[in-house]
């Protein structure tokens, strides 16, 4: 099992399945150009693979504010569902910690739809604590 930083157009469309799982509203054909754009502020997609299949992605970004710090924020993380229960989430959470780790960060946040039971399960068995409510507003 590698976890590898997606870096071409390549490996970015070999993220897509996996990552409409999570994000359906995607679109294949805008994908690449999405995450280009923002990879601009730092946005990176890791991804695990094995056997030639990507199992797991994960986008994140480092980030500084007052409130944390200097902190890895996940903006997405999630397994390919024929995969899910196979230890390919920890693994790649864990690469992510360390990633988070190396870059100095203190701390490595993310949110979670309230609807993801299961998700929330595997962040609490892996350790993490639900720290606060997230709040938004459509702005239209």
């Amino acid at each position: 099992m590698n976890v590898t930083v997606a870096q071409t157009r390549k490996e970015i469309l070999r993220c897509y399945p996996a990552m409409a799982q999570l994000r359906p509203h995607l679109k294949r054909a805008d994908f690449v150009k999405r995450v280009q754009r923002q990879a601009a502020s730092g946005y990176l997609i890791a991804f695990l693979e094995t056997q030639g299949a990507v199992k797991s992605v994960a986008g994140f970004r480092i980030l500084e504010n007052l409130a944390w710090g200097k902190f890895m924020y996940v903006d997405d993380i999630v397994t390919d569902e024929s995969a899910r229960s196979k230890g390919y989430g920890q693994r790649l959470l864990a690469w992510l910690v360390a990633r988070a780790k190396d870059e100095g960060c203190a701390e490595l946040h993310l949110d979670s739809g309230v609807q993801r039971f299961g998700a929330h399960r595997f962040y609490l068995a892996a350790g993490m604590d639900i720290t606060a409510h997230h709040f938004a507003m459509e702005l239209k």
